[in-house]
C-alpha cells in the first residue's frame, strides 16, 4: 500500500492511496500518520478494509501534498561509495583539500541526526538559505522504523523496517564545506527550514523485497543529473539498524536516510541549482517527488 498525508478542507489527513487521481480518509480512524505507524498490524488491518470499502475519498486534484510523516527521530546515513568518492573529488576542487575514504566509512554505517521539524512535501517550495550560494539536492531512499526494537541483529531487522519513501536531503554546500573543516557537523549545510524532504508516498515494506534493489533517478527541469540502484548500498537497512540500535531504543515513526546514490547530486556531476528549477527525484516503485526553488 501507499499512504501519506495530504491537506483537505483546512487540514492534514492521513491518507492510503485508491488510485492515481483519489486517496482514501483515514481520519476517522487515526489523527496521523504516525498513528498509523504505532498501530502496528491491526492499523494496517483498518487500513485495508477502508480501501476496499474505497469511501471517504478525496480527489488528489482538491488536496495538497504533505511530508506523509513527521519523523519521531531523523538520521542519515552516508552508505553510497560513488557518491562519496565523486563528492571528495569535487570538494578537492572547491577547497584545495585533499579527502580520503576512511576505514571506519566501511567498516560501519556513518549518519548524523538532522532537524526532524524542516521536513515538507511533495509539491511544497524549497526557501533558498539566506546565507548560501550553492544548494543542491541529495537523492535517497528512506526508511521508516515501525517497531521499538534495541539491540537489532541485522538479519533479524526486516520487521522493524515498515515502509520506504523518497528523502531530499536539500543541501547547502558552501556552508557545508566551511563547518566540516572543523570536524562536527553538518550543521547549517543541512539545518534550515524546508531542508528535508519526503514523499510523496510511504510504500509498505511488505510490498519491497528487502534488501532494496530500486532504480533511482535525479531531474532538474526535465534534464536527467544522475542516478543510480539502491542495491549498491555499502551497508544495507538491516546493517544500518543494528549499528543504530546498539544500545540505543529506536522507535516507531523514526525516519532513516540511505545517503545519496552516486550521481544523485549535482556535487558530483558538476551542477548548480538555481531559483524557480524544479526538481524531481523518482524512486521505483514509490513514486516521484517534485519541489521548486524559490529564493526570497
Amino acid at each position: 500500500m501507499k499512504l501519506g498525508t495530504v491537506a483537505y478542507q483546512g487540514r492534514e489527513r492521513p491518507v492510503v492511496v485508491l488510485d492515481e487521481t483519489r486517496v482514501v480518509d483515514l481520519s476517522a480512524d487515526f489523527p496521523d500518520m504516525l498513528a498509523v505507524v504505532e498501530g502496528g498490524a491491526a492499523a494496517l488491518d483498518t487500513v485495508r478494509a477502508r480501501l476496499q470499502a474505497a469511501e471517504a475519498t478525496i480527489p488528489l486534484a482538491e488536496a495538497g501534498m504533505r511530508c506523509p510523516i513527521r519523523p519521531v527521530q531523523y538520521r542519515d546515513c552516508l552508505v553510497f561509495e560513488a557518491h562519496l568518492k565523486n563528492s571528495f573529488a569535487a570538494a578537492e576542487k572547491m577547497t584545495g583539500r585533499r579527502f580520503e575514504i576512511p576505514q571506519v566509512w566501511y567498516d560501519q554505517p556513518i549518519y548524523y541526526k538532522g532537524n526532524r521539524m524542516s521536513f515538507i512535501g511533495d509539491g511544497q517550495d524549497i526557501l533558498w538559505p539566506a546565507y548560501a550560494e550553492f544548494l543542491d539536492i541529495e537523492l535517497e531512499l528512506a526508511m521508516v522504523v515501525g517497531r521499538t526494537g534495541k539491540d537489532i541483529r541485522a538479519a533479524e531487522a526486516e520487521p522493524y523496517i515498515w515502509g520506504y519513501t523518497i528523502l531530499n536531503d536539500v543541501s547547502a554546500r558552501d556552508a557545508q564545506m566551511v563547518e566540516m573543516a572543523g570536524q562536527l557537523g553538518p550543521a547549517k549545510g543541512k539545518d534550515f527550514d524546508t531542508g528535508n524532504i519526503l514523499g510523496p508516498w510511504i510504500v509498505t515494506a511488505d510490498e519491497i523485497a528487502h534488501p532494496v534493489a530500486l532504480d533511482m533517478e535525479a531531474r532538474v527541469n526535465g534534464e536527467r543529473w544522475g542516478g543510480g540502484n539502491s542495491r549498491d548500498m555499502h551497508h544495507d537497512f538491516g546493517r544500518i539498524l543494528e549499528h543504530i540500535s546498539a544500545s540505543e531504543t529506536v522507535y516507531p515513526g523514526e525516519v532513516i536516510g540511505s545517503g545519496t546514490v552516486g550521481t544523485g547530486c549535482g556535487l558530483e556531476v558538476g551542477r548548480r541549482l538555481a531559483p524557480g528549477d524544479e526538481i524531481a527525484l523518482e524512486v521505483e516503485g514509490i513514486g516521484v517527488l517534485r519541489n521548486r526553488i524559490l529564493r526570497p
